[in-house]
């Protein structure tokens, strides 16, 4: 409680007043609640066994958990997985389960994104799937997530070897694939603006793709400064197998699955990056692994967009730009709006957008506010579908 008031800005006595104002409970209530209702979709969806779930929740104790539950559903847990009947999964297996969304959601174009950008050894995207390596600690492990349309939910199946790990591995699946938009409020919104409205038409539920963890999204990002992504991707590849951990053939058993993303303090204590491009950009690599290293809250939101943006530009090598682009997609600040971005600018041209430069789209924009993330993803696409475009025109020429 401490932490969480002083990471907001508030007192102890303050926040719990605002929960119980604006939750009818106390912050206590809040988490305990939200730890049996992932003990309640383990038990039903997993074959893992009670006492894992009661680590898993986050419980303490198993007896703590059995009063919890009982408490909160009139039942014993051991009673809802007897009617659960045959739960989905085994242990070695991994643990499989479900994360709903809000319908519509464009699974193809994210999907899309993220074959795009798979760095060699980490991700693979192949039939219909996307597939990871995890590391906490020193535990290594996998995540593969998939598409269940007819329950409106992603299938996330985990393998990793503690399970007290996850709820924070659910929770940053939810934030990489945006499960929790609001997607029909964001695009009732934006299509009031004639350009947009036949943009979110073409394309509904397409959602704004956040990152595994805020580290490697920075990097990516800084890596990506002034090139194309397939070069982004090579190099992060190279940077991977320079400073990134190698898995056990137990912990990835799919191939092309070899390494971890290095950590913060791995590459902010390396010599050097090792990479074949500017040195500029190089030292920016390594000036961002120091700030992660020193500020544990670096990639969190503290409000609004503009004092992140600010606070990441004062990391040498980090212009409006990159801030921008690990606002949205790490802090998950959905009205950040890198406009200067020329894949930005391109589709915005080609779809009439009233503006030739970044000054003009950034005013343009301010009327998508607060979705202009949103936006920008449209306007992405539009710019994607263009180049694919050039690209079959080049192949029958």
């Amino acid at each position: 409680m401490a932490r969480l008031a002083e990471r907001l800005g508030i007192g102890e006595r303050h926040l719990r007043r605002l929960f119980l104002q604006h939750l009818g409970a106390s912050p206590i209530g809040v988490a305990q609640t939200r730890r049996a209702l992932f003990a309640r979709q383990l038990i039903h969806e997993t074959r893992l066994p009670l006492q894992e779930i009661a680590w898993a929740a986050g419980f303490g104790s198993v007896r703590r958990f059995n009063e919890c539950f009982r408490k909160m559903f009139r039942q014993a847990p051991g009673a809802l997985r007897t009617r659960a009947g045959s739960a989905e999964g085994a242990k070695e297996a991994g643990v499989t389960i479900r994360i709903r969304y809000r319908p519509p959601y464009d699974w193809d174009s994210m999907l899309a994104f993220c074959a795009a950008r798979a760095i060699p050894g980490v991700e693979v995207v192949e039939n219909g799937r996307y597939l990871r390596t995890v590391a906490m600690g020193a535990a290594t492990g996998t995540v593969e997530v998939f598409h269940l349309p007819k329950q409106e939910s992603l299938g996330v199946t985990i393998r990793f070897p503690e399970v007290k790990a996850l709820p924070l591995i659910v929770a940053r699946v939810r934030r990489q694939f945006d499960t929790g938009a609001d997607i029909r409020t964001i695009e009732a919104h934006l299509t009031r603006d004639p350009v947009l409205k036949p943009l979110v038409e073409r394309r509904p539920g397409l959602r704004a793709p956040g990152s595994w963890e805020g580290f490697e999204l920075a990097v990516r990002a800084a890596l990506g400064q002034q090139i194309s992504v397939a070069a982004a991707r090579r190099l992060a590849g190279e940077l991977v197998a320079l400073h990134g951990k190698r898995v056990s053939r137990n912990s990835a058993l799919q191939a092309g699955l070899t390494h971890v993303f290095p950590t913060a303090k791995q590459l902010a204590a390396a010599p050097a990056v090792g990479l074949r491009m500017p040195a500029a950009r190089q030292r920016a690599l390594q000036a961002i692994a120091r700030a992660a290293v020193a500020d544990p809250n670096l990639f969190r939101s503290f409000g609004s967009v503009e004092p992140i943006v600010e606070r990441l530009k004062g990391i040498p090598g980090v212009g409006e730009w990159t801030a921008q682009y690990i606002a949205l997609r790490a802090v998950r600040e959905m009205d950040a709006f890198p406009s200067s971005d020329i894949g930005l600018l391109r589709g915005a041209a080609a779809v009439g957008c009233t503006g030739s430069n970044a000054m003009m789209l950034a005013k343009r924009a301010e009327g998508w506010r607060p979705w202009r993330g949103y936006a920008a993803q449209h306007l992405w696409a539009v710019d994607a579908a263009a180049a694919q475009g050039r690209k079959l025109v080049d192949r029958a020429a």
